[in-house]
């Protein structure tokens, strides 16, 4: 028997009991009744009254907008229009919901009009997972089990649909004939099809094989099979697909294949290779690890090898090499370790280039610092322990210096509870230095240059390589320094601050240098000389430092106040001549066969030098001014902040000295530099000189040539003007844009920081891709900004005695513009005037392409010429997921 109910017209929710198949008889069956009805003998305690086990474990609730039919013979109930279903964190809505209590299952529907539309058709909800169905589904709600026909279902980020989907109890879901997709359009843009997908919760989406297509049409792009990570980025392990292609030296390569391990909560790592058909290799892993609010780090090493026998007179054959670390711990405790390291092969960026990162391509130097460090509580001291290194791409000199260690004492105050103010104030304080240095820079045994001039060539090396570690152990420099500073500061004549200050010194070596001249070879040799031996020299100084402050006001105009700040500073500094015979700090040695002598320090380049050479009694001077201006502010309606600061000089500063006890050239070269910045700081300034204050006499070399020297002469007094400007720079930064855009450093920090505040964890990755963004204006698209230029200039002159003048111009400049919302064009380049040529110059054309993002790059000339295009996914489980063609300057 079937019964309708009338439209529900308020929104209710309602628990549902069982419907009983025994009907109530009705009361003229009762009456007709005639067998008695005897009393029941079971007790009230009987188990029966107990409540059965049932396999629905919360409420169920369900409406319709329309009409509930039940239907108590099938045991069935209809839901029509606008209905819904809910049974704990599963929710189902549709305009057709049939409820079928006898099997626990539900069915949904959508409804066909007149004109052969369908409406209201099926969402299920179960968990976080959701399915928007185009068809009917079927779900019992004791197994949780569901067969649905064409669905679409969200999985992390991406879209799976499928004609029919079977949905498991643990949340896995098989599909038939099915597509996956990070496209949220309705057809969208690209999808991967397959005829067999599987999707595991919290595991990775499995594809049989399957296609690329683009806008329904199909790609010969495919894999016999695919695995797409479908669990948090932060705890996906999986498989890395290569990207693919072709060179004319290297050949055909698969680049970066490999897999991606997230072994635990702390630690990360990926495992890729590269191979080439011509009989190249490459093997990179890469590993990521933290430890909250205790450190954290990274370590990528890189090995490629590669020989070809292309050509006889251009074989490309090398073996190089790169290895980064780093560790940065979080500040705890009363220790401290620290890593940053960056080595590897000379050659490394000579031979792998990333075409998206031009920096590494002209890299010049390579260095590395590890670092530990412990205070001792309740004590003054610290002790720290280091290693360095130091590496140069365009010669090969590496320098290390393994270990360095200090212990310092902390500032002390032995009387700081005295009322006299210069003892008050007095401070000492402790450090010890010890340092050992490695060089593969050979070492010049003979034939010392007495003018002590720099070689400017090439030096010869010695290679790293452990058949030479004796050699570069037994030539290693060495040494030891004690320091004890002394200061006090205190106010004289009230307006000045005067600091004096001692300071004693005393080096530690184990050899010492004679020097002997060998009329054989008419030049000055010499000999190393084993022993501990000590350096010990000091100096004091006295200095008085005040400020000025200029105030100029204006009763009419824009300009409501100047204001000029003048900082002059006076010191005094006096140390004896360490080089008297008296010390044995120097030699003096025969430099000819004419009889010259010169002094030599015993311990010219060793870790630390040696003590100072000559008596110093110099006074320096150096003055420091501020300039700013107080202005109408147009932008305040409020009359909060009628006026605003800008600057017009940030500093200019000038500086020298005067040494009272040498015997010539007492006045040291003036020093002068300015800083200043234009339109609300949109443009900065830099300026320096170096002015030489001594006039200048052409003489002839022993060997016919003609030079110029300083002569102890002021150049005002031979005619000279004030003097020879003998180095300047100037240097200008500018960046236009009418929204006032971010500068690299600044899209940096608010990268990080947005992604720190998503929950986020900084590691060697994610840090590498937010400065691929930052500096690399192909990748970083704000489309917001129809266009942004950035420049800058810089002019570097140099005049020095003996040399010929040099100026360097350079200009570079680096923006982009929108042609549309979802067309921008970027570029890099410069220009040296002393060349006449042009920079580093790339060109590029990004392409919003919704689902997608394209990149075109073009490098047209220079030592890294190459293109490339990159189609890529924007979703990050689809990364690896990419359409390219590169050419690289190999294919030169």
């Amino acid at each position: 028997m079937a019964s309708a109910q009338n439209p529900v017209r308020k929104l209710e929710e309602k628990p549902i009991t069982l419907p009983d198949t025994l009907m109530p008889p009705l009361q003229d069956f009762i009456d007709l009744d005639t067998i008695p009805n005897p009393t029941d003998t079971l007790a009230l305690s009987d188990s029966t009254k107990m409540m059965p086990r049932s396999d629905i474990s919360t409420d169920i609730t369900y409406y319709g907008e329309d009409s509930i039919v039940s239907d108590f013979t099938e045991n069935k109930v209809y839901l029509y229009n606008q209905a819904w279903f809910e049974y704990g964190a599963m929710r189902l809505e549709a305009d057709l919901i049939i409820i079928d209590w006898k099997n626990s299952e539900l069915y949904a529907s959508g409804v066909t009009d007149s004109l052969g539309n369908l409406t209201g058709a099926p969402f299920f909800k179960d968990g976080n997972s959701s399915y928007e169905i185009r068809k009917e589904m079927r779900y019992n709600f004791k197994t949780q089990k569901a067969i649905i026909k064409d669905v679409v279902t969200e999985q992390q980020d991406g879209i799976l649909r499928g004609e029919t989907i079977k949905k498991m109890q643990d949340g896995s879901v098989y599909l038939a004939n099915g597509y996956y997709s990070t496209c949220t359009l309705t057809t969208p843009h690209y999808h991967v099809a397959a005829n067999k997908i599987k999707s595991v919760d919290g595991g990775q989406i499995v594809a049989g094989p399957f296609n690329l297509y683009f806008n329904g049409i199909p790609t010969p792009l495919g894999l016999p099979f695919g695995i797409i990570p479908n669990t948090p980025e932060e705890k996906a392990s999986g498989v890395i697909f290569p990207s693919y292609g072709q060179e004319q030296k290297r050949g055909l390569y698969l680049r970066d294949l490999g897999y991606y391990f997230a072994i635990n909560d702390y630690i990360h790592a990926r495992v890729t290779g590269d191979i080439y058909s011509n009989g190249g290799w490459g093997l990179k892993s890469q590993a990521v690890y933290k430890k909250r609010y205790r450190f954290g780090g990274s370590f990528n090493i890189d090995f490629q090898k590669f020989r070809s026998p292309e050509t006889e007179l251009n074989p490309v054959d090398y073996n190089t090499f790169r290895i980064q670390w780093s560790h940065t711990p979080v500040s705890r405790g009363n220790s401290n370790f620290a890593a940053s390291v960056n080595a590897g092969s000379t050659s490394y960026f000579n031979n792998i280039v990333n075409p998206n990162n031009f920096t590494n391509n002209v890299t010049a130097d390579l260095s590395s610092n590890i670092n530990y460090t412990k205070t001792f509580t309740g004590t003054p001291f610290s002790f720290g322990a280091s290693m360095r290194h130091s590496q140069s791409v365009q010669t090969g000199e590496v320098q290390l210096s393994l270990p360095t260690m200090n212990l310092s004492m902390n500032r002390q105050s032995p009387f700081k509870n005295m009322k006299f103010e210069p003892l008050k104030t007095l401070n000492i304080a402790y450090n010890f230095d010890l340092q050992n240095s490695i060089t593969n820079k050979v070492t010049q045994e003979f034939g010392v240059d007495p003018e002590l001039v720099d070689n400017t060539e090439a030096p010869d090396l010695v290679d790293f390589t452990p058949a030479n570690f004796g050699y570069l152990l037994q030539n290693a420099n060495n040494g030891a320094r004690n320091r004890i500073p002394i200061s006090s500061n205190f106010n004289l004549f009230k307006y000045f601050t005067g600091t004096a200050s001692a300071s004693l010194t005393e080096l530690w070596y184990l050899k010492r240098i004679n020097y002997f001249y060998n009329p054989e070879e008419e030049r000055v040799d010499k000999i190393l000389e084993d022993g501990f031996n000590r350096v010990t020299f000091y100096s004091s100084s006295f200095s008085l430092n005040t400020n000025i402050y200029g105030y100029f006001d204006f009763k009419k105009g824009k300009i409501k106040t100047i204001r000029h700040h003048i900082q002059p500073s006076l010191s005094f500094t006096f140390s004896p001549d360490f080089s008297a015979p008296s010390y044995g700090y120097y030699q003096e040695v025969k430099v000819n066969e004419e009889g010259d002598t010169r002094l030599m320090s015993r311990h010219q380049g060793f870790s630390y030098s040696g003590a100072p050479m000559g008596e110093s009694r110099a006074m320096s001077f150096s003055i420091r001014s501020v300039l700013e201006a107080k202005i109408l502010n147009k932008e305040d309606s409020t009359g909060e902040n009628p006026t605003k600061k800008i600057p017009l000089l940030e500093n200019i500063d000038l500086n020298s000295s005067y040494n009272f006890a040498a015997d010539s050239f007492n006045l040291a070269p003036i020093r002068i530099s300015a800083r200043t910045s234009f339109f609300d700081r949109r443009l900065s300034v830099n300026m320096s000189s170096t002015l030489d204050p001594y006039a200048t006499q052409r003489y002839t070399k022993t060997n016919g040539e003609e030079s110029f020297r300083s002569i102890n002469q002021f150049a005002w007094k031979n005619g000279q003007g004030i003097g020879t400007i003998r180095s300047a720079s100037l240097n200008m930064n500018a960046s236009i844009n009418p929204n006032s855009a971010q500068n690299p450093g600044e899209v940096r920090d608010e990268l990080t920081q947005e992604f720190m505040q998503q929950g986020g964890v900084m590691d060697e990755f994610v840090e590498s891709e937010i400065n691929r963004i930052a500096t690399d204006p192909s990748q970083y698209i704000d489309w917001s900004i129809p266009w942004n230029v950035s420049f800058g200039y810089v002019l570097s002159y140099s005049n020095q005695i003996s040399a010929p003048k040099r100026i360097t111009q350079t200009v570079s400049m680096n923006g982009d513009f929108s042609l549309s919302d979802k067309w921008k064009i970027n570029f890099n380049t410069g220009f040296d005037a002393q060349t006449k040529k042009l920079t580093q110059t790339m060109i590029g054309i990004a392409r919003d392409l919704h689902c997608w993002q394209m990149n075109v790059n073009w490098v047209p000339f220079g030592a890294f010429t190459s293109y490339n295009i990159d189609i890529r996914v924007k979703s990050t489980i689809l990364q690896d997921l990419k359409v390219s063609r590169r050419r690289s300057f190999f294919d030169n």
